[in-house]
């Protein structure tokens, strides 16, 4: 299991990926947006996506888990 935290204080613009969804290392999961600017927050490594943490629109501070990894 891997957590996969949002890098960045922002808001979560888009989820791209489901759960039961099979990743890549450097799949984008979901896109933040800070100051205007749009981040994608990436697979660390390869997995199927257990749980998603977040929902659009949603504000996030730096750590928090966004998407669990398998």
């Amino acid at each position: 299991m891997a957590d996969v935290a949002a890098h960045i204080t922002g808001t979560v613009w888009k989820i791209e990926c489901k759960v039961g969804q099979p990743v890549s290392a450097g799949d984008t999961l979901v896109i933040l947006e800070s100051m205007k600017m749009e981040m994608p927050v990436e697979a660390p490594s390869g997995g199927t996506v257990k749980e998603i943490r977040c929902k659009e629109a949603q504000a996030v501070s730096e750590g928090d888990v966004l998407v669990v990894l398998g």
